[in-house]
């Protein structure tokens, strides 16, 4: 009798096992065209392909900092202020006190940032933009709301000074800009609903961003840790037919505490040994640096998993 209690809870430890192994990974991105869920297809690629691991990628309204800290999803990625302000429990997260669960694994990519115009529009800088119609609010999205609010900032307009259009979402002020609600509409360059605009309108056109000190210094006053970059054109990149100074901020994947060592070790060599897959998927990713994945950020802590890895490879302790 002892042995055949012994054989089924040994069978019942397997079952268990079989089940956890067998188990979805649910990666929660901004809405569907947005940049983290274009990385977040790319990421799930690589996962399934190359950690034997299952995947799926989960659009949602808002970003999925709390999907992740509360356990009803595993991945998320998000702006690396955004996860900062999360786990702080500052600004958009005023009051809601710090959250201990986040983990990183890995710096992505930064998201490149500007406004858009039509081709035949007669703005011609982010200044032109004073009195036009431009979307406010971002309800479901505050984090891009601060980004609009930055933009404006780098040449001393704020909300106040533009035709307020309230939006829930960067989808949806897409979606506005294309049905001519709005004269300018903000997104990442690069992103899949950034080409489906262009397309619709006939061409968009890129404003290009101050990159002085004083403009940095407004830039970051609403987005921590953002900065000034110039970009030449590329056919993948619509808008952009001269090189153009756009605001940029790190993306960063993420998971919680809880997850197992091995199961980050794993997602983490599969992101790190397969960049051009991913740069399949999600054309931005050809700017993805495997050898700067592990990037020292104020209040964030790396799960143990990827800082295996890292270590293993030499970018652990962080050099920068």
């Amino acid at each position: 009798m002892k042995r055949l209690n012994i054989a089924i809870i040994a069978a019942a430890t397997g079952i268990l096992a079989g089940a956890a192994q067998a188990q979805t990974l649910s990666i929660v991105t901004t809405p569907a065209g947005s940049f983290t869920n274009s990385v977040g297809n790319a990421v799930a690629k690589v996962i399934v392909e190359h950690a034997g691991l299952r995947a799926t990628v989960s659009p949602q309204q808002s970003h999925g900092q709390e999907a992740v800290h509360d356990g009803s999803a595993e991945l998320s990625l998000a702006t690396i202020s955004d996860v900062q302000m999360y786990v702080t429990g500052t600004v958009d997260w005023e009051g809601k006190g710090p959250k201990k669960n986040i983990r990183l694994i890995s710096r992505m990519v930064p998201i490149r940032t500007v406004f858009y115009v039509r081709n035949d529009s007669s703005v011609k800088s982010l200044a032109d933009l004073k009195g036009k119609r431009v979307s406010v609010g971002y309800g479901a999205q505050k984090a891009v709301y601060r980004v609009a609010l930055a933009l404006l900032g780098t040449v001393g307009l704020s909300d106040k000074d533009v035709q307020g259009v309230p939006a829930r979402n960067i989808v949806q002020a897409a979606d506005d800009f294309a049905a001519d609600r709005t004269d300018a509409f903000l997104f990442a360059l690069g992103s899949g609903k950034v080409k489906q605009v262009a397309a619709s309108v006939g061409g968009i056109r890129a404003l290009a961003v101050p990159s002085g000190p004083a403009a940095v210094k407004e830039m970051r006053k609403h987005v921590p840790g953002s900065y000034s970059t110039m970009v030449k054109p590329n056919p993948n990149l619509d808008g952009l037919t001269v090189p153009t100074s756009v605001m940029a901020y790190d993306v960063v994947l993420f998971t919680r505490a809880d997850m197992s060592d091995e199961a980050i070790y794993k997602i983490t060599k599969a992101v790190h040994e397969n960049k051009k897959d991913m740069a399949a998927v999600f054309g931005a990713l050809n700017g993805f640096e495997p050898a700067g994945m592990a990037k020292d950020y104020d209040d964030l802590t790396y799960h143990p998993g990827a800082i295996k890895f890292y270590q293993e490879k030499g970018l652990w302790p962080p050099k920068d």
